[in-house]
């Protein structure tokens, strides 16, 4: 087992051009920055918009489903749970650290050969609303924390009762194939966009 970590910086960079296409075609309001500054990266900030009507600036992470190349998958991890140096550590989603206000959720990237993409869906979602909604259903941090040590064995799918693990999602423990050993709530990015926390870009 090996974090593909590097790999995965490569590839993004690689798959950059492509987005910044869809945001000036699509975000026709606002202007974009990428950030290149690292802090502000480890804060969850790969691009801040900028609204040309109210000035308003949103700060987004760019989230990809690099694993997955000429895929098309109904559903997006959001990681909850990782390991490093043994020790378990909060992830992306609750990181009271991270600045993040949206997610752009990158799926469905298609490349004709090797290293060059030529599509893919991005998906827009708010993070404090999708967080909100999650709270709601009382699947907050605590909670999940408390489940994810009950079950801190398990490997693959873990069914919660407060979605349905066909139309909305559900845990999955990857233990065994990924050296961080993240914990994910999976969910179907039809159900995110159901539930008014994202909407389709492209």
């Amino acid at each position: 087992m090996k974090s593909k970590f590097k790999t995965d910086l490569s590839k993004e960079k690689q798959l950059t051009p492509l987005l910044d296409h869809y945001y000036r075609k699509h975000l026709t309001h606002y202007r974009f920055e990428r950030v290149s500054n690292l802090n502000k990266q480890l804060q969850g900030i790969d691009i801040i918009l900028k609204d040309n009507r109210s000035k308003k600036q949103f700060f987004v992470d760019e989230k990809a489903q690099l694993d997955y190349i000429n895929e098309s998958l109904p559903t997006f991890a959001f990681e909850l749970f990782y390991h490093k140096n043994d020790a378990q550590k909060k992830g992306w989603l609750f990181d009271i650290a991270k600045k993040t206000q949206f997610y752009a959720l990158v799926t469905s990237i298609y490349s004709d050969e090797k290293d060059v993409f030529t599509s893919c869906n991005i998906t827009l979602v708010n993070r404090k609303k999708l967080i909100s909604h999650l709270q709601q259903l009382g699947l907050n941090q605590n909670f999940l924390e408390q489940l994810v040590y009950v079950h801190k064995k398990l490997h693959g799918k873990l069914v919660l009762k407060e979605l349905d693990s066909k139309s909305e999602g559900y845990l999955f423990f990857s233990k065994k194939n990924k050296v961080e050993k993240p914990v994910n709530l999976i969910l179907k990015l039809d159900y995110l966009m159901r539930i008014g926390v994202a909407k389709r870009l492209v």
